[in-house]
């Protein structure tokens, strides 16, 4: 029997959208909080991204991986404009996400 797997790629960024934040987790309402919190050192808290703005979901991991990549390697100029054309007025998508913990 398959099994439904939840995997996300996700765009954060800071108050001032500064810089942006690419990256995968299997629990998005855990990583967004983590976020939120910034209890994790590194680069994402020394950064402070707080702000979900951006998400897709994939139900396998090799997608995931290889949307990420993609996302990564593209100009910033472009995942604004991914942005954009989702979330034009880059609201924090977090409060809606963080409903499912």
């Amino acid at each position: 029997m398959p099994r439904d797997y939840n995997f996300w790629v996700y765009i954060v960024t800071n108050q001032n959208h500064s810089v942006l934040y690419i990256e995968i987790t299997n629990r998005l309402s855990r990583r967004t909080w983590e976020h939120r919190e910034g209890n994790k050192p590194g680069f994402a808290s020394r950064y402070r991204f707080t702000k979900l703005i951006y998400y897709e979901h994939y139900g396998d991991v090799r997608d995931a991986i290889a949307r990420e990549s993609q996302l990564k390697k593209r100009s910033r100029a472009k995942n604004i404009g991914l942005v954009n054309r989702l979330n034009p007025r880059w609201e924090d998508l977090g409060g809606d996400v963080l409903q499912d913990r």
